[in-house]
């Protein structure tokens, strides 16, 4: 292989605390739900909602009420402003197993559905370790869409075959890649999806996919 792309969010970077606030408000308003729930719900709605590249508060309205009925769970306006303003702008952190690409000794690149601070936000975390950084909002395509790993692939200048694309999800991640030849991962730290070839538990898993 000669490149590795790779999707952000639930990728590389998380918010770790979020769930345990989202509990905690919750709980707050008398209804008890596990984390693990939590985390499968929001992982569910996210396949099925798409978050645009740059969200608001009426993007978060729409989501949570969404979530809460998943959870079943009435929502009204107190505890959605409540789950907002505790919730929705928590700073990111880079998953502890992204150590691990400081260590390929391959050209790596981002293609994220994502608005333009992202550069600002990967340097801050990795330092200039990204060869290229693809971003919905400045290319003006976004995923699951053809054209946006095509306009990735077309400017790393390889094959989409000597490409490794890791991601989250099977809907905008795994399908459109592999739709293109590359091959393509997505990373399950969670265990939601069945055992597969096409899933990585972490990415320290890359190293025997990058050079096999």
């Amino acid at each position: 292989m000669k490149y590795l792309l790779l999707d952000v969010s639930g990728t590389i970077l998380h918010k770790p605390i979020f769930f345990e606030k989202i509990a905690t408000i919750l709980y707050d308003f008398g209804y008890e739900v596990g984390i693990e729930k939590l985390k499968y719900n929001h992982k569910l709605l996210s396949e099925t909602i798409k978050f645009p590249d740059r969200t608001d508060s009426t993007f978060y309205h729409y989501f949570n009420t969404e979530y809460l009925f998943s959870l079943g769970i009435v929502p009204n306006e107190n505890i959605l402003e409540t789950i907002f303003k505790a919730c929705s702008y928590l700073p990111w952190e880079k998953y502890d197993d992204t150590k691990v690409l400081n260590n390929l000794d391959i050209p790596i690149g981002i293609l994220s559905n994502f608005n333009s601070s992202l550069e600002d936000k990967l340097n801050n975390y990795f330092g200039p370790i990204f060869k290229d950084i693809f971003v919905s909002e400045t290319i003006g395509i976004s995923k699951p869409s053809l054209d946006f790993y095509q306009y990735a692939i077309d400017k790393i200048g390889v094959l989409p075959s000597e490409i490794i694309y890791v991601g989250d999800s099977f809907k905008l991640d795994f399908e459109p890649a592999t739709n293109l030849g590359i091959t393509t991962f997505v990373i399950d730290r969670d265990g939601f999806y069945p055992k597969s070839d096409k899933i990585i538990k972490s990415l320290n898993d890359l190293e025997g996919k990058l050079y096999s």
